[in-house]
């Protein structure tokens, strides 16, 4: 039986944006009819929406909660954890995440998956998935391992081709344990979700600048560069195409170079997907030299204008499919106690803005259209990761989850608004709107900044790539 019913003027679906009602019964969209044609039943309960923008809710597929990160007194320390990262995400309406689980933290992944998922059930406000995340050496009984964790509903695996940074040995992953972990991948439909900066590049780098004396973290561009992302997404991808059925999800690209990678890639048929970040987007290296500019970085680092321009070409061109956060809150006192270019902290908190931050300069500054903007926050991201028609979607059949974005809220970002940490990396920056409603599989969890989630609402996500992101650029 129908228990609420949303009417709107501009709801965003598959088949485009016009005026409708959307029926939630059971947690599921029931029905998408004409503004005003589906009867209210009695008890049921209608929200107006007329006059602001509806929205699938906002799908985040690169997070860290509660992650391993140093205090400023040198003590070992966490990130938030999902209850509050979560409870952020539905005030800015988003729905869904994706964090990630450490294959090495378990004596085997299914442990480790066992492990990661005491740190969600029933801790979770928002509906989350985990990508397995595989470091180091490999050792010889992993490809089994993951072959299974596929089949059990993670077919996403993070691999590194770098170590970061030099106090970082054992993240990086040799060519020669890609090359396996690809071969499972292919046989079995799971996606490689890549973080690709070439190794040797950036640990020169690294050397050099230190040599030279230049260790300020402002200096991060020169190492972290564009020419290291030209390199290692080309690598990776040559690699991919000699086994056949191998897709790719590029992680963070920050740069031009890897923009033409992925564009080059997918004009001979390669199943690649790009995703980018906020602050790639919208802040570059200059801003390094503001005060506390440690706020603005994430790895690899900030790029040039010229770099921001090639992302945001990429939106339009199909080389980026998705905005995510690359997560990490932390309090400021955290996120600046590294000076240097080989001790900053990466990471930002901004989970709670993406939707809104991206509704302002996608659709208000740049005239992208309301469902691109919608495919970039969410849509692609469910298909990519094996969440969709379920997820990203405003159709029947899917969860009832729902953003309503609110023109009326427009506001000038400021952290006390925010409900992560102490600090926020967006604030000052004007926003057109702001989310007035979060729904979750049909439960109200935020209406007008009022919060009603209970951590028992959150719920793990089996995923399964679907076959046409496997076999080529399908979108």
């Amino acid at each position: 039986m129908v228990d609420l019913v949303i009417r709107g003027d501009r709801v965003v679906t598959p088949q485009g944006v016009g005026a409708y009602d959307i029926a939630i019964a059971g947690g599921k969209i029931v029905a998408v009819a004409a503004s005003g044609s589906l009867p209210v039943p009695e008890g049921a309960k209608l929200i107006d929406a007329t006059g602001k923008i509806v929205i699938p809710g906002g799908i985040d597929p690169h997070v860290h909660c509660k992650w391993h990160l140093p205090n400023p007194d040198g003590s070992a320390g966490l990130t938030a954890p999902p209850e509050v990262v979560s409870r952020a995400a539905l005030f800015g309406g988003t729905t869904t995440m994706i964090d990630f689980t450490r294959a090495n933290q378990g004596a085997d992944v299914r442990a480790a998956i066992e492990k990661r998922e005491a740190d969600w059930k029933n801790l979770c406000y928002c509906d989350y998935a985990q990508h397995i995340m595989v470091e180091g050496a490999l050792p010889l009984s992993l490809p089994g391992q993951l072959a299974e964790a596929i089949q059990a509903g993670y077919p996403t695996v993070k691999i590194f081709t770098t170590d970061i940074t030099p106090s970082r040995k054992g993240r990086m992953v040799d060519f020669g344990d890609i090359w396996e972990v690809f071969q499972v991948l292919a046989k079995h439909r799971g996606l490689g979700v890549i973080h690709s900066e070439d190794n040797d590049i950036v640990m020169h780098m690294y050397g050099k600048l230190i040599r030279e004396g230049r260790t300020g973290f402002a200096n991060m561009a020169e190492v972290h560069n564009t020419l290291s992302e030209d390199i290692s997404f080309r690598r990776v991808i040559r690699l991919a195409e000699k086994v056949p059925g191998t897709a790719l999800y590029m992680m963070h690209v920050s740069a031009a170079s890897g923009v033409a990678a992925i564009r080059d890639a997918r004009a001979r048929g390669v199943p690649i997907y790009g995703e980018s970040l906020h602050q790639y987007m919208l802040y570059n290296s200059e801003d390094y030299k503001k005060t506390n500019g440690q706020i603005f970085h994430t790895y690899p680092s900030l790029k040039s204008p010229a770099d921001q321009a090639a992302l945001w070409a990429g939106t339009l061109d199909g080389s980026i499919n998705a905005v995510a956060t690359d997560e990490i809150c932390c309090t400021l006192a955290t996120k600046t106690q590294g000076i240097r270019i080989d001790d900053t902290t990466g990471g930002n908190a901004g989970v709670e803005p993406r939707v809104a931050l991206m509704y302002t300069n996608m659709v208000g500054k740049r005239g992208y259209s309301l469902s691109r903007f919608v495919d970039l926050v969410s849509t692609n991201a469910a298909k990519i990761m094996g969440l969709y028609p379920k997820k990203g979607a405003i159709a029947p059949g899917s969860d009832a989850d729902i953003c309503v974005l609110d023109p009326a809220l427009a506001r000038v970002l400021r952290k006390e608004d925010l409900h992560e940490t102490d600090y926020s990396p967006w604030e000052g920056h004007q926003m057109d709107a702001w989310p007035s409603l979060t729904i979750l599989r049909g439960k109200v969890m935020m209406e007008n900044g009022v919060f009603h989630g209970s951590l028992t609402d959150g719920q793990w996500q089996h995923r399964r790539v679907a076959d046409d992101i496997l076999a080529g650029p399908a979108l």
